[in-house]
């Protein structure tokens, strides 16, 4: 699942870098690349369909490529074999460095041939574009990282430390059979490492043919619903009262929606802020050094907010999404539900923010529920150590562009390896124009030269990770 990052207002940004074409592998190895990426997209691993054959397929070619077979593992809940992971160690000849971990998933959201122009589960090239589902999410990332181990183990390559890969399963479903938290709860000692490195996430933002910035994601938010109820005696419809559920629960939504949760910084989202306050002028650019102070101003954070996208960087946003009442067109109600999504800040927690809800709805007569506990995420730190090796990596391929640690609204599988004590950096290697993001939508596509670019890419990127 691609990530809804932190977007500036675009059309204020004042700097811009000509979007001059970044280096490219090797003929043999743009070629590989393509190859593996067609093979990936003709493969459908939908929900239904599963990952497995996928995960098949890149372990014979990677078996075929040197590989020893206990190194190459690929394994499924006993009670799930179509959820199938891939799971690679490159090995270091020696080492005291625990490993890093490469994340990438396999499965992609369903597709409708009518919907399309083009078969979705077929790549397609056309005006400079490859067409297809998961092109963008994520089978561009699984591609250019096989491509990079078959690559690094032709060239003898050696690392500081294990490169470890885990291809995995339901990132887009979730649930029980989702590859990482079942390789974590029950296979730790396969993917266990000091830190990992998250494709489904980061990258390049293009305007216009130039790029604004190259985005690191650090953190993201933590997903959480919950329940709300109220009930009412019911009776006739030709004998209303003041009793009403679906009234009392609306008027309980209306507080909600004028609620606003209080203001929330963290390391990276006020390091995003001061990086992308350069980028701008004039008050965009005050206020976005006034939120991103310590004790952030809260005058230019409400000014900031008026922009949805800003808004959710600045606290905790929750949402009714679904509602329901009553039961019989000429009866009084006698319950109504709504479903409130959340988005927390990941120094934030439920229990204040189901009480901040309560207090909100200002109601006793209204419950609220907790559906399941959610998923914590807490934040990876944007550390120079870190920000200063992906600097490296990023600006070996593009010069000088704008560096941003960012914090992601919506959520991937770094919440699974970051909840189990992983720090975990978004790093994908594409860039995408910021007005034609196609994930999970109709015609996904990517640039074919933009594909070539993140296959190097990648393989820079693994190589700088890979040295101790």
């Amino acid at each position: 699942m691609k990530k809804i990052t932190f977007l500036l207002t675009l059309a204020a940004v004042s700097t811009t870098w000509a979007a001059t074409p970044g280096p490219l592998p090797p003929k043999a190895d743009q070629d590989l690349g393509r190859d593996l990426l067609k093979e990936l997209v003709d493969i459908n691993t939908t929900h239904d369909h599963g990952s497995t054959a996928a995960a098949q397929v890149m372990q014979q070619q990677l078996l075929a490529a040197g590989f020893a077979a206990e190194d190459v593992v690929l394994i499924a809940p006993a009670d799930k074999p179509i959820k199938g992971n891939l799971v690679v160690r490159y090995r270091a000849k020696k080492t005291g460095t625990k490993p890093v971990l490469f994340l990438g998933h396999l499965d992609v959201v369903e597709a409708k041939r009518e919907d399309w122009s083009t078969d979705p589960f077929q790549l397609t090239e056309k005006d400079g574009f490859y067409y297809g589902r998961g092109s963008q999410d994520m089978k561009d990332g699984v591609a250019a990282m096989m491509e990079t181990l078959i690559r690094l183990k032709r060239e003898h390559y050696v690392p500081g430390r294990d490169l470890i890969v885990a291809f995995t399963s339901d990132e887009e479903a979730g649930g029980d059979a989702n590859g990482p938290a079942f390789l974590l709860k029950e296979h730790r000692d396969l993917i266990d490492a000091a830190v990992a490195v998250n494709l489904d996430g980061g990258g390049g933002s293009l305007k216009n043919g130039e790029r604004l910035f190259y985005e690191i994601g650090t953190s993201e938010k933590v997903y959480a619903t919950f329940t709300l109820e109220t009930t009412s005696p019911g009776g006739h419809g030709s004998l209303p009262g003041p009793d009403n559920a679906i009234y009392r629960l609306t008027d309980g939504l209306s507080r909600l929606e004028q609620y606003k949760f209080p203001l929330m910084t963290t390391a990276t989202t006020r390091a995003s802020f001061e990086r992308f306050a350069a980028l701008e002028t004039g008050a965009a650019h005050d206020d976005r050094l006034a939120v991103a102070k310590e004790t952030p101003d809260p005058e230019a954070a409400a000014r900031l907010s008026e922009n949805v996208k800003l808004n959710a960087q600045l606290r905790t946003t929750c949402v009714a999404t679904l509602i329901s009442g009553g039961h019989a067109e000429n009866a009084l109600p006698q319950r109504a539900k709504a479903t409130i999504q959340c988005r927390m800040m990941p120094n934030d927690t439920i229990e204040n923010v189901q009480t901040l809800i309560t207090n909100a709805l200002a109601d006793p007569k209204i419950s609220i529920k907790l559906d399941a506990p959610p998923i914590l995420s807490p934040e990876s730190p944007p550390t120079k150590e870190i920000m200063d090796k992906a600097t490296q990596v990023v600006h070996s391929m593009w010069p000088k562009v704008p560096i941003i640690p960012t914090m992601a609204s919506g959520f991937s599988d770094g919440r699974q390896t970051r909840t189990a004590g992983i720090p975990t950096y978004d790093l994908g290697g594409l860039w995408m124009d910021v007005d034609d993001n196609r994930a999970h939508g109709r015609d996904e596509r990517i640039g074919v030269r933009e594909y070539d670019e993140s296959v190097e890419y990648t393989y820079r990127l693994m190589k700088a990770f890979g040295a101790k």
